[in-house]
């Protein structure tokens, strides 16, 4: 066994980092969510107002994550907890990124179930399920018989977890940074192929209206909370990702001008994804919408009116896996470099052992989905039905946790660490350094209190 701490790892370029952190930021949501929420929330509007959050919020709120795991040079917990020290505050902070890494490890036990509906779409499209002429009722047939079947999603669910495990066991240099190298550049590739195969058999410009024109008067305060809490969400904040791939930034690197490329690339894959999905929405004469429906129902509609619709979805879904699953091979990072550093084992027994803990409780919502009755529960939280296991995680952990795990990395990093430790790990103009610090002390733990209290219904 090794004793060697994972965290002596590090990014072979900025560049490496900033794909790698992209990749981990880009997932569903970009592709499903973004693009339909910024269409009926004023287009353009949207867009902008989304911009002032991103950057007075995210990237603020990301920069404090990155110095967290840069300085502590450790997984999530051990990292607040030695920064704490070095700060001589209570080490009660270190709950921080325990919070965190424990968020990040339950979404992703529902987020591989998800991504496993994603191979299997693929593999469906592979033998031709989408053919021409299949009804709507049909294609609604195939996604409920898909999530009922409890044999399936475990099966799809187990691949994509044993591929997320192979990935992070072959270390960081020949696995996780590797991985993220090769299959980022694959997904946008491929997801520029299809938007421009969708301009061109699609309405792109109805799609381009739909995205893109400002209307301000339909940007209601509803859509401005949205706007907020998107951007928290979009860059993967409080779920132990960046601080867990901040211990792997080299010193050099300048943690400012790449949180800000982070987030311009993560928005820019969130608006061509948009530019793939909705000329062919609009030019089959389907309803816009946004979440699973849109991906697992509508989109394949209009698939099976194109010309050679197997290949067409088949390259879709396969985007789509990519997308999930760059995001589930960052989002077990934190776990797997804490088991390497709590019991000093070596890297292929930390990742199947967190492999081994994920499909287990990914279980819960395999067996949500498909109704089993033990993974049916009667919980109320906050006034919130929570009807499954898989409510309860989701709620939880996206809806709880994060915000709160959020809302403590901006307080510990604007108020409880010293400011030369901070000021030594972000290098950066004195103006520079004033803004981040504005934003982290003042603007970031109001707007995610904010955030906090729209998830629970609260406002």
């Amino acid at each position: 066994m090794t004793t060697k701490s994972p965290t002596h790892n590090r990014w072979s370029s900025n560049f490496s980092f900033v794909l790698a952190a992209t990749a981990a930021a880009v997932g569903l949501g970009n592709i499903w969510k973004f693009p339909y929420i910024m269409g009926e929330n004023g287009g353009g509007a949207f867009v902008l107002v989304y911009l002032i959050f991103i950057f007075l919020i995210g990237v603020p709120v990301l920069m404090a994550e990155v110095l967290i795991g840069r300085r502590g040079r450790a997984s999530p917990g051990y990292a607040v907890r030695k920064l704490a020290k070095e700060s001589k505050v209570n080490s009660a902070w270190q709950v921080t990124g325990w919070l965190g890494m424990f968020a990040g490890f339950m979404i992703l036990s529902f987020y591989a179930v998800i991504a496993g509906w994603a191979l299997s779409y693929m593999v469906k499209a592979a033998q031709g399920t989408f053919f021409t002429g299949i009804s709507e009722a049909e294609i609604g047939n195939v996604f409920g018989s898909m999530v009922s079947n409890a044999n399936e999603l475990v099966l799809f669910t187990t691949i994509m977890i044993a591929g997320t495990v192979f990935v992070v066991g072959k270390g960081f240099k020949s696995g996780l940074e590797r991985a993220v190298t090769f299959l980022m550049p694959m997904l946008l590739l491929l997801l520029i192929l299809i938007a421009v195969y969708a301009a061109k058999i699609g309405d792109f410009g109805t799609a381009a209206q739909f995205i893109f024109k400002p209307d301000f008067a339909n940007l209601s305060s509803q859509g401005i909370l949205i706007a907020l809490g998107h951007s928290f969400f979009t860059l993967s904040l409080a779920s132990g990702v960046m601080i867990i791939y901040g211990a792997y930034v080299p010193r050099e690197t300048s943690i400012v001008r790449t949180s800000i490329w982070i987030a311009i690339a993560d928005t820019i894959v969130a608006v061509i994804a948009g530019l793939a999905i909705f000329p062919i929405v609009f030019g089959f004469g389907l309803q816009p919408g946004e979440g699973p429906g849109l991906i697992f129902q509508t989109l394949p509609i209009a698939f099976s009116a194109m010309p050679a619709p197997s290949l067409v979805a088949t390259v879709f879904f396969l985007m789509l896996v990519l997308a999930a699953f760059t995001s589930a091979i960052s989002m077990i990072e934190a776990t797997v470099a804490f088991i390497e550093e709590k019991f000093k084992t070596s890297r292929w027994t930390a990742a199947i052992v967190s492999g081994a803990l994920l499909w287990t409780v990914s279980l819960g919502t395999v067996f949500s989905m498909s109704g089993a009755a033990w993974a049916q529960i009667d919980w109320v939280i906050f006034g919130k039905e929570l009807p499954t296991i898989f409510s309860a995680i989701d709620h939880i952990a996206s809806n709880i946790l994060l915000p709160i795990g959020g809302l403590l990395a901006a307080l510990f990093t604007g108020w409880i660490m010293k400011k030369h430790y901070t000021q030594d790990e972000l290098n950066t103009s004195p103006l520079a350094y004033f803004i981040w610090q504005v934003c982290v002390r003042y603007l970031a733990p109001v707007a995610i209190i904010i955030i906090f209290l729209q998830l629970l219904g609260l406002i």
